[in-house]
């Protein structure tokens, strides 16, 4: 503890001195940790398998006489992922691979002077897969040919996509410190990419499941709201986007399993890294694995800074210096194969200016943010036979962010608010799994969560032409302080502002008003039951399972959800045809929870607070329908294509307060979604490995609106495309390594064709703009080009347009049918590198270069987007580093 106390110390020492040190971890942490000690003190609970979601595979290999055979290379690769593990069998003929993740395997065996072994595994169950493998002398080898490649598809009936630490560890990310949500967005077909490591899957907003090791996450994971696990502490990821299991809740527009790396039984290995590149960037990762046949340790630690820490609202970045810095270890011990004991910690913070935009740098705004985390998350594996075994896994995690606002607030332009939120969600969830046979792969279990929010917010508007209370005769806002309700304006000569929000006239520090001051506390209780069982009766398997929630939060409900997935496996075709029917319960998002159910209908800015009865944001219920098939296309390509219905109740959003990083939930009455998704992989053929994904998703949302302060654009239509709806995207990755080692090269080409910018659907929408925001979409009429000092004001000229937005032509506009969209764009990234510089055998020296955005074009990724802001895509940018590894 003192370790982590002295790095928080270190990490703080970077603030200015309005930020704060890092507190000591409470009392629950502290209990978990006391919980843990005890686990190994008083009693050894062990384990000889994997924890969570990865898998075991083991067993025995012998001659014909039964005699066990050592020095025999066992293997398990899977080459679309480009997972691969070797071992080689012990005196007693034994070997075992843990912590496999999920997904189809080629096993083979080879031992001097026998015939090889060859079969097809697939791993989908933490019961251990157990073989007895009888090898043929070499003698009696007949001519057989034996295909060295795992099947190509997969007869689950969840639509899903994998990629292996192999793959994604030479892939392009983009976002400092969501480096998960990168390949996430690069690697998943059904993802819409957004600002500062978003992204929208399936038409949602942050209705995302992470399990990491079976430890259940369904906060926001991004550098705004928390922090992320570093990628080099994971083995693989599975995004699980279409037949959801009933092991999964709370947010499943998406599911997405990852499996942490392990140093059990493994002989030291790790790497350490540095990067330089534009706008300032350095990264530093290091990582470190060890263990033996019964203890393993993993260690990874990250460190970096930027100039562009987030996507920023203006093309170059202003005030945008940000830092990163987590560790990782992830312990295993076992004194035998009947107990598993396994321990997740994570200790992470990361400190960023708040981007200006023009005016803000004219302010001398100093807006600043700090979120520090950490995660405990012991976890116990029983096995009772060949058949069974139980998974508990207990866990504490905590995001603590602390919002600053400038040390004049009346700097802060359009508005100074300063927040310090705290959300620990802690709990236990236990799986009984259980196996008969090739037929059954039962999971039944249970998880009981508490969610504690404590939020401090306040907020006053220091622009007195933001929400003026009159207009003069032209229309242009009054600033006159003395004027604070409507009707005074009549007798002073001016006319009521018709867009007046009153919510904000109170906490308008131009005319006298005082900060809006919030505090806040609430424990949302969660309890889940499920059971699910996949059945397979030859060419049909069958993912049946029902699972019950209960919410106690500040709203309460309780749901029964059937899910079922169905698919049929044409061996002879190559074909998978699989539906399946998703009933779920979505619970409200987290984060700013406790003050956004109390602003009521139209958020604060439409209400003044307090003086209407709010409805708190209450649990959404979703009917979400899949079709999709997986098809084989010769021996080396497999496309997966989906189809997916969504129909919601309460359905969740975000509400960005102006270019800040402060977000609060909000819920719609209801939401209709669809779209396709598809991906074309094809297999590692002679160190070339590529795939392409495409998307589609039609996003609309109907009103009410609950929730949230609501700054953006009104929100007064009964139906609206939101901006989660893309007609296209897609992304095409190609990677080729010499064998060995040896150089690499990588090429990324990501497609968006432009998501929903409603707030500009039409010219006169576009001259109520500011100069800045004009401009920042490249507004021109005729000859004439705004400025971010230079409004356009008047255009009478039929040559206008802007060069970042798609603005319907005149009369044409439709909030449903025919919204304004941000303009396509085409980025692409490349990369080329070497695994082994010198060629050397145990230590080798690593080195890599990347260009990102080759061809520098200039593109938004949203514009005044009421989830979101205005945010540019990177500039062209360079990255090189050297590094270690062994």
């Amino acid at each position: 503890m003192n370790s982590l106390h002295t790095y928080f110390h270190f990490c703080a020492s970077n603030l200015s001195d309005k930020q704060v040190h890092s507190s000591a971890l409470p009392r629950l942490a502290l209990a978990v940790l006391a919980l843990v000690a005890s686990m190994f003190i008083l009693g050894p609970c062990a384990f000889g398998q994997s924890l969570g979601s990865a898998g075991t595979v083991g067993g025995k290999v012998t001659d014909p006489s039964g005699a066990p055979i050592a020095n025999a290379r066992v293997s398990l690769s899977n080459d679309l992922t480009l997972y691969r593990r070797e071992a080689m069998t012990s005196v007693s003929g034994e070997f075992q691979f843990t912590n496999i993740p999920p997904n189809v395997y080629h096993f083979e065996v080879d031992a001097a002077g026998f015939q090889e072994h060859h079969r097809d595994l697939t791993v989908r169950s933490v019961v251990p897969v157990s073989l007895e493998i009888s090898l043929a002398i070499e003698e009696q080898r007949t001519v057989v040919t034996v295909a060295a490649e795992a099947p190509l598809v997969e007869t689950t009936p969840s639509a899903h996509s994998d990629v292996d630490n192999k793959l994604f560890s030479k892939m392009p990310t983009t976002s400092i410190a969501s480096g998960l949500s990168d390949i996430i967005t690069l690697s998943s077909p059904a993802v819409v990419a957004d600002s500062d490591g978003f992204f929208h899957s399936l038409g949602d907003h942050a209705q995302m499941s992470l399990s990491v090791d079976n430890q259940p996450i369904t906060d926001q994971q991004g550098n705004l709201f928390s922090t992320q696990i570093p990628l080099n502490a994971i083995q693989s990821v599975e995004a699980v986007y279409g037949g959801t299991p009933a092991e999964y809740g709370d947010k499943t527009s998406l599911v997405v399993t990852t499996v942490t790396r392990s140093g059990l039984g493994q002989k030291p290995h790790g790497s350490f890294s540095g990067e330089y590149g534009s706008f300032g960037t350095i990264n530093q990762r290091a990582d470190l694995g060890f263990g033996g046949k019964q203890w393993g340790q993993f260690f990874a630690e990250n460190m970096s800074r930027s100039g562009r820490f987030l996507d920023t609202p203006e093309y170059r970045p202003f005030h945008d210096i940000g830092n990163d810095e987590n560790i990782f270890s992830r312990s295993d011990y076992g004194p035998n194969s009947s107990n598993m004991f396994h321990l997740n910690i994570m200790a992470a913070r990361n400190w960023f200016q708040i981007p200006n935009t023009y005016p803000q740098v004219d302010s001398g705004q100093d807006q600043r943010q700090m979120v520090r985390s950490y995660n405990i998350a012991p976890g116990w594996v029983r096995v009772f036979g060949p058949n069974s075994l139980l998974t508990v896994n207990a866990f504490v995690r905590q995001d603590q962010v602390n919002y600053y606002p400038t040390q004049n607030r009346m700097a802060d332009q359009p508005a100074t608010m300063a927040q310090d939120r705290r959300l620990t969600n802690f709990g236990v969830k236990a799986d009984f799994s259980y196996v008969h046979g090739r037929r059954h792969n039962v999971k039944i279990g249970a998880q009981i969560t508490h969610t504690v929010l404590t939020e401090r917010f306040d907020l006053g508007l220091t622009d007195p032409t933001f929400n003026p209370v009159c207009l003069d005769a032209a229309g242009n806002p009054v600033t006159d302080p003395t004027l604070t309700t409507p009707g005074m304006c009549e007798g002073a000569g001016y006319q009521a502002n018709p867009n007046l929000l009153p919510g904000l006239v109170p906490y308008d520090l131009t005319r006298g008003g005082s900060l809006f001051n919030y505090y806040g506390h609430a424990d949302i209780k969660e309890q889940a039951f499920y059971a699910q069982d996949t059945i397979s009766l030859g060419n049909w398997t069958l993912n049946a399972g029902l699972r019950f929630d209960r919410y106690d939060g500040i709203s309460h409900g309780t749901q029964l959800q059937p899910r079922m997935a169905v698919s049929y496996h044409i061996a002879p075709a190559g074909t998978v045809l699989r539906v399946a029917y998703s009933h779920t319960y979505e619970t409200p998002l987290n984060e700013n929870l406790v003050l956004s159910s109390a602003t009521g209908a139209g958020g604060l800015a439409e209400n003044v607070f307090g003086g209407y009865a709010s409805v708190p944001l209450q649990p959404g219920i979703r009917n979400m329908y899949n079709a999709g098939l997986e098809q084989a296309l010769g021996s080396h390509l497999v496309l997966d294509a989906d189809y997916f219905w969504k129909y919601t109740r309460n359905a969740f959003d975000l509400d960005n307060l102006f270019t800040t990083a402060i977000f609060f939930p909000i819920e719609w009455d209801h939401s209709k979604m669809d779209g396709f998704s598809s991906r074309l992989s094809l297999r590692q053929y002679k160190g070339l490995s590529a795939y392409t994904t495409l998307g589609h998703t039609r996003a609309r949302v109907f009103g009410p609106e609950n929730g949230g302060l609501i700054f953006g654009s009104p929100v007064d239509r009964s139906v609206v495309r939101i901006d989660h709806d893309q007609a296209l995207q897609s992304t095409t990755y190609v990677q080729y390594q010499l064998p060995k080692n040896g150089p690499w090269a990588a090429f990324t080409w990501r497609y968006d064709s432009g998501i929903v910018s409603g707030a500009v659907p039409d010219l006169a929408s576009v001259l109520g703009l500011t100069a800045d925001q004009q401009a920042q979409i490249g507004f021109y009429c005729g000859d004439q080009v705004a400025t971010p000092w230079s409004p356009i004001t008047t255009c009478n000229s039929p040559d206008w347009g802007t060069r970042l937005v798609k603005i319907p032509a005149p009369g044409t506009a439709n909030d449903d049918l025919n919204p304004a969209r941000v303009n396509p764009r085409h980025l692409f990234n490349i990369g080329v590198g070497t695994d082994n510089l010198f060629h050397t055998e145990r230590v080798r020296w690593t080195l890599r270069f990347e260009v990102l955005n080759v061809a520098n074009k200039e593109a938004l990724f949203n514009f005044l987007s009421t989830c979101s802001g205005t945010h540019f895509v990177a500039p062209r940018s360079y990255r090189a580093g050297l590094g270690i590894a062994f």
